[in-house]
């Protein structure tokens, strides 16, 4: 039964779209199971850059068959967008690699309008959302009030639907929110016509992966955001509105939980955040501006500059837990090189402030390194240290954003 959950196992922006990447040239089927167009995923291939916000890492792979499931909150304009670029780049020449679930809930203008006004409204006490209306999404999907795809590709069930809707959440944008209502004809023909292009898609995925995994297919879920993020296990309220978890796979994709065998939590060798929130290892310095600067931390979506710190271990010890971590993706490890002291965070104290390890950093460049005898000293003893403490061994070291920038240490397939 070769399946691996990859996740985020802190705030998200790990580098999980590059790692995905790297094993799914491997596998059979790449699924994402949870978020939105609020994640992006970049995957640097031969020098050019390629963002992925709704579909599976894996689909640059020909032959590995992609499914978006049924945790997933579709925005049918930016699927379509993302579709029409991947061909033309001669990638999906096939429309057979690409399943979307029936069950999957659809991202509606009012969602946009409801999380932009909202997060106006709340001015200095936002939650810092992407404003891709992700958030209304899922309450809709929750308060059973959402439509779904298997009603976007029937007209005349999405003609219902939305007239059953529409009227409630203009009532809230206006008197609550302060906003325009919105008109059924704006929304109604667009996403009729998105709708019908994406039908051909659209299947039971719960039944196609089944079949995959009965088989014996190697199948990849893919995560988005980070657990830190996780509406149940994250620094909630400052979170995203779907479980980021491994388990998450199991419900987002309709698959039972012993169909997975190995979870793997893709770690920066360092820690960011977007958006708002608690972050007690964040370097308001020239450390965190020089993270910020050499690692490009900049959001794949929204382009916010994302704040950055130290690695922070009690985090991750806490996610290893909630996950089941088997192994850990250690990514931009050579961003750190050049910082004389590297300070770990492993604990925190009473009042809740970080307590360090620091240890020894190094000047050599890595990013040609490709075993792992070949890093300097003070970088082995780094990615060992995370190891040691983190009592889980390591599968991949990134040295870079392109594809062979890498160190393969163990398959968590095998």
């Amino acid at each position: 039964m070769p399946t691996t959950v990859i996740i985020g196992a802190q705030w998200g922006d790990e580098g999980k779209g590059k790692i995905v990447d790297l094993f799914a040239k491997g596998v059979d089927y790449v699924v994402r199971y949870q978020g939105g167009a609020n994640a992006g995923h970049t995957i640097v291939v031969g020098g050019k850059k390629t963002v992925l916000h709704l579909l599976p890492s894996g689909i640059l792979h020909n032959g590995v068959k992609c499914v978006i499931g049924n945790g997933v909150v579709i925005d049918p304009k930016t699927c379509i967008s993302e579709i029409d670029m991947l061909k033309k780049e001669g990638v999906l020449s096939d429309d057979s690699q690409l399943y979307i679930s029936l069950g999957a809930h659809v991202v509606m203008p009012y969602h946009i309008l409801i999380d932009q006004l909202r997060e106006k409204q709340a001015g200095s006490s936002k939650i810092g959302t992407t404003g891709r209306g992700i958030g209304p999404c899922y309450e809709d999907k929750v308060g059973r009030t959402g439509i779904r795809m298997c009603d976007l590709v029937d007209a005349q069930i999405f003609e219902r639907r939305l007239k059953d809707v529409l009227p409630l959440k203009n009532i809230y944008i206006e008197r609550v929110l302060g906003g325009e209502p919105l008109k059924f004809d704006d929304i109604f023909e667009p996403f009729a016509a998105f709708g019908k292009n994406l039908k051909k898609y659209v299947a039971d995925t719960s039944i196609v992966l089944d079949e995959a995994i009965r088989q014996g297919r190697k199948v990849l879920f893919e995560g988005a955001q980070g657990t830190a993020l996780d509406i149940d296990h994250g620094t909630y309220p400052f979170v995203t509105s779907s479980n980021t978890v491994a388990a998450g796979a199991s419900s987002g994709a309709g698959v039972g939980p012993t169909a997975i065998k190995s979870v793997v939590g893709v770690v920066k060798a360092y820690t960011t955040r977007v958006g708002s929130g608690p972050f007690p290892t964040e370097l308001n310095d020239e450390t965190g501006e020089f993270l910020r600067t050499k690692g490009g931390e900049f959001g794949a979506t929204t382009g916010r500059p994302r704040r950055c710190g130290w690695l922070d271990l009690a985090l991750l010890s806490a996610s290893k837990r909630i996950n089941g971590l088997t192994h850990i993706a250690l990514t931009k490890l050579d961003v750190l090189t050049g910082i004389d002291k590297i300070k770990v965070c492993v604990e925190y104290s009473k009042d809740g402030s970080p307590v360090y390890k620091e240890l020894a950093g190094w000047k050599e460049d890595i990013t040609q390194v490709r075993s792992l005898s070949a890093l300097p000293e003070n970088a082995k003893k780094y990615v060992k240290f995370v190891e040691d403490f983190l009592k889980i061994p390591t599968c991949i070291l990134s040295l870079g954003p392109s594809r062979g920038s890498d160190i393969m240490i163990t398959d968590p397939f095998a």
